[in-house]
């Protein structure tokens, strides 16, 4: 079968190309930047920032399906929550049609829902709408917090933990999270796209364990050797340390959508969904065994990762 990927050079997109391929799968990569390293076997690569429909389509022709994984947690220059999410859904819609895409399974967040006053969370909710309202059949997955090789949750938090003495949670209520492993993501994901299931659904998909963001980075600070004193920060703290990281980071160690989603906890979907069936409910556990895969090289932050030195 041949199946087309958003964001297919990204964490999520690039684990589930690498399941496809494997399984003897065509897959087309889209991304904003073509590059050969990311070519994996029977795939092919195209540039696209998803606002061209007409490179969409020619994209898209001969595929069953497009699994759309793009986006974005901050917004830098052109590349808007509104450009990337609402637009590019619109134009992925328009180019699936004509196309002849039989379906679309859409990557959307947990708490993603309408007039909340982030416009991250609403974006992805435009988004869900629009897949929606496409008139294709549709799986849309609200996923929690994904953690993997390659990812931002594990990349940041290892490296911070090698830079700073200090942990600071996220305001004075500690808010829980349930990790998901990007395998068990990619199997659901793979149902759905290859075997045809969940149509017309909108599903949550978290981690089996629930537990509190300070229990989490310590799990992951003993991998790592370190043991951070954890002290707690009010959530005006980290949107300002935040919005400093994102002015002066290339990519940022925490932008503020993601304080907003800290803040708010990552357990259970804003909105209901429809339930998830019990062979495809996610079962791996955020064990240390399980965080040492997902591990980048050991190492701090360093002058390299400043936007003025990249």
């Amino acid at each position: 079968m041949e199946i087309a990927i958003t964001g297919g050079s990204g964490f999520i997109g690039g684990h589930l190309a690498q399941r496809l391929a494997a399984e003897g799968h065509k897959v087309v990569l889209i991304s904003r930047k073509a590059s050969t390293n990311d070519l994996r076997p029977a795939s092919q690569h195209v540039a696209s920032d998803l606002s061209n429909p007409l490179v969409l389509e020619r994209a898209f022709a001969g595929c069953k399906a497009v699994a759309h994984c793009a986006g974005i947690n901050r917004e830098i220059g052109a590349q808007t929550f509104q450009k990337v999410h609402v637009v590019g859904t619109q134009n992925i819609v328009a180019a699936a049609h004509k196309a002849g895409v039989k379906k679309i399974v859409l990557i959307s967040f947990l708490r993603a829902r309408p007039n909340c006053g982030s416009a991250y969370h609403e974006s992805k909710w435009t988004a869900e709408e629009i897949v929606r309202g496409s008139g294709l059949p549709f799986t849309i997955v609200r996923a929690g917090v994904v953690y993997g090789r390659g990812d931002h949750m594990l990349d940041h938090l290892s490296h911070a933990l090698y830079t700073f003495p200090l942990f600071a949670t996220v305001g004075f209520t500690e808010k829980s999270i349930r990790p998901l492993a990007v395998e068990d993501l990619v199997k659901i994901l793979r149902a759905t796209l290859i075997d045809n299931r969940l149509n017309c659904r909108t599903v949550a998909v978290t981690g089996p364990e629930q537990l509190f963001l300070s229990e989490a980075v310590k799990r992951v600070a003993r991998v790592v050797g370190k043991d951070p004193r954890m002290i707690k920060a009010p959530v005006l703290f980290h949107y300002l340390f935040a919005r400093l990281l994102e002015l002066t980071m290339t990519i940022p160690m925490v932008a503020q959508a993601q304080v907003r989603i800290l803040a708010e906890g990552i357990v259970e979907s804003a909105l209901p969904t429809d339930p998830l069936p019990y062979d495809l409910k996610p079962n791996l556990r955020f064990t240390e065994n399980q965080i040492r895969q997902g591990l980048p090289p050991p190492g701090p932050f360093t002058i390299r990762d400043l936007r003025a030195c990249a």
